[in-house]
């Protein structure tokens, strides 16, 4: 499988991997995508997917997908499936370079074993609360362990015997013997195993310790040759305990590098608080259309190409910074105009009948499915003395812009003829308007204008009502009611959820072109904006179709 191309143009990642290979520290470029399978990939991820994956392909080198799974009360093969699934749907393929951090769980022990032969590493016995009394403050150094004079035999021992199993969770724990009054608290003897018993996904019932994170990615980087390991700024305050440790072990020591986040307006990218929506039932799953997710996305009809191109366009930076959501829908926009078949929607229909239309005559006109692409194709549409428009395009006494229909207004159907509102039908008793009754001009078929006619300016969309498809739409919007939900710190997130967020119409009608659409499929409702068929809930004849993405951002002028 080749690699997609991602274009992300000069930057300090590539400025450091080209001084490497011009002064021969390396002959080659070898990265990795090292993702915790404790959740789904969200749109961040993408960002270090294409960086990584984009990197290792622009220097023909390799990257590497390595699952660090050191923590299996959290981790499921089901996360690990989802992974995968989204990585190949983004368009990358690692080949044989598949690998896990419990690939490597003796190699680590022997690691652990070595730094307290060092002397360089001692068990704990302090519980957490005593670890975070004695561990200080960003102000005050901390306070060494009681048991951090153990001498290397007795720590042996007892690790040994963490090992073996002798030992509750939790009771003990190896730290590194580094600096308790160190400036930066990630070097103030962190913990580099923890007792856990606890099925692994991989390794079963095998090991009731595990690693820390922070101990077994750098390991595992270097046991992977890994040349240049690229993280978020997060990261950032670790890279000291990265270096110590490669150096503590006299092992190959890879190069950390970290950039900036990803952040997006009106969502959040804490894979823990995603985790709570789903399971306190805010959104659907995981793949929910508004999530921020890979899996959500794709379900919400995003190319892959799109998101590829998002990545490309926000670069490569330093500083951390909240890239808007409508960058990102504008690259969606851009995708799908190019590749998306057109077709007509009716989401609130209401009923036209054309009075001097003969009764149960029925004709077609014959259009084009893109209107730059020839290739796509034509399709037929129906027309019919009954039709349906959206509610949206008539109004009873219409403003003086308003070009759709009116009481003795004209419009031109799209692709078809040009009718005149003669009478306005209501309920009599909630006096909701439930039927327009309209003529046509039968010499202005197909978009023909004769001689003579005066050109309206109105073009609205329409179904025929003997021949439009039932089906529902999901009408998507923003998951939070404010640009940066992380920033509302006197608030509870939760409590920043859009209510509007999803709309759901049960009577939407389309043209019958679309019986047959496929899930996953994309199209443009002509005027409405851009919609995929649901993948998990449309069945034949029972039709879901999400909302993508409208046809331009309309929430920037809405929310100002």
């Amino acid at each position: 499988m080749s690699q997609p191309v991602i274009q992300l143009g000069p930057n300090f990642i590539r400025n450091i991997v080209d001084e490497d290979l011009a002064s021969g520290k390396h002959k080659s470029v070898i990265t990795r995508f090292p993702p915790e399978p404790n959740g789904y990939l969200h749109i961040g991820h993408a960002k270090s997917i294409c960086i990584n994956f984009g990197l290792a392909s622009h220097y023909q080198g390799r990257c590497h997908l390595r699952f660090d799974d050191t923590n299996p009360v959290k981790e499921e093969q089901e996360y690990i499936d989802a992974i995968k699934t989204d990585l190949r749907w983004l368009g990358f393929d690692w080949g044989e370079h598949e690998y896990h951090a419990s690939d490597y769980f003796e190699t680590l022990y022997g690691y652990a074993e070595k730094l307290v032969e060092k002397g360089l590493a001692y068990v704990c016995d302090l519980n957490p609360a005593e670890m975070r009394e004695y561990r200080g403050t960003l102000t005050e150094p901390g306070k060494n362990s009681p048991y951090r004079s153990r001498n290397i035999e007795e720590n042996l021992d007892l690790l040994r015997r963490m090992r073996a199993g002798e030992f509750a969770d939790g009771s003990r724990v190896l730290r590194a013997r580094i600096d308790m009054a160190a400036p930066n608290l990630n070097l103030r003897d962190p913990i580099l195993y923890r007792i856990l018993r606890a099925t692994h996904p991989r390794t079963g019932d095998a090991w009731c310790i595990y690693p820390m994170y922070d101990f077994a990615h750098g390991q595992s980087d270097s046991l992977e040759k890994i040349t240049h390991s690229l993280c978020t700024l997060e990261f950032q305050d670790h890279r000291p305990l990265y270096d110590w440790l490669c150096d503590a072990l006299e092992i190959y020591h890879p190069q950390q590098i970290e950039f900036a986040r990803l952040n997006l307006t009106c969502t959040i990218m804490s894979k823990r608080r995603l985790l709570e929506l789903v399971n306190e039932k805010h959104v659907s799953g995981w793949d929910d259309p508004r999530m921020p997710t890979l899996s959500g996305m794709r379900r919400r009809g995003f190319p892959a190409a799109a998101i590829r191109t998002f990545c490309e366009r926000i670069g490569v930076g330093k500083s951390d910074s909240v890239i808007d959501m409508g960058t990102l829908e504008d690259c969606v926009r851009e995708e799908l105009n190019s590749v998306a078949p057109r077709a007509m929607g009716v989401l609130r229909p209401l009923k036209v009948t054309i009075t001097n239309y003969p009764e149960g005559h029925a004709e077609e006109f014959t259009v084009p499915c893109h209107p730059k692409d020839p290739a796509m194709g034509a399709r037929t549409i129906p027309f019919s003395r009954e039709l349906y428009i959206d509610g949206d395009d008539f109004m009873e006494d219409p403003p003086k812009k308003f070009f759709r229909l009116g009481p003795g207004r004209e419009v031109r159907l799209r692709y078809g003829y040009i009718i005149r509102c003669d009478e306005v039908i209501k309920n009599p008793v909630s006096g909701e308007v439930t039927e327009l009754r309209c003529s046509y001009d039968q010499e202005t078929g197909g978009g023909v204008l004769p001689e003579g006619r005066k050109k309206v300016k109105g073009i609205i969309h329409w179904v025929s009502a003997a021949h439009a498809v039932p089906v529902k739409v999901h009408l998507y919007d923003r998951l939070f009611s404010v640009a940066n939900p992380a920033a509302e710190k006197e608030l509870d997130y939760r409590e920043l959820l859009n209510a509007d967020s999803l709309e759901v119409l049960t009577q939407a009608l389309v043209e019958p072109s679309l019986v047959d659409a496929v899930p996953g499929s994309s199209f443009q409702f002509e005027r409405l904006g851009y919609f995929s068929v649901d993948s998990k809930d449309s069945q034949p004849g029972k039709l879901v179709f999400n909302r993508s993405v409208t046809l331009r951002d309309t929430w920037a002028k809405s929310s100002t």
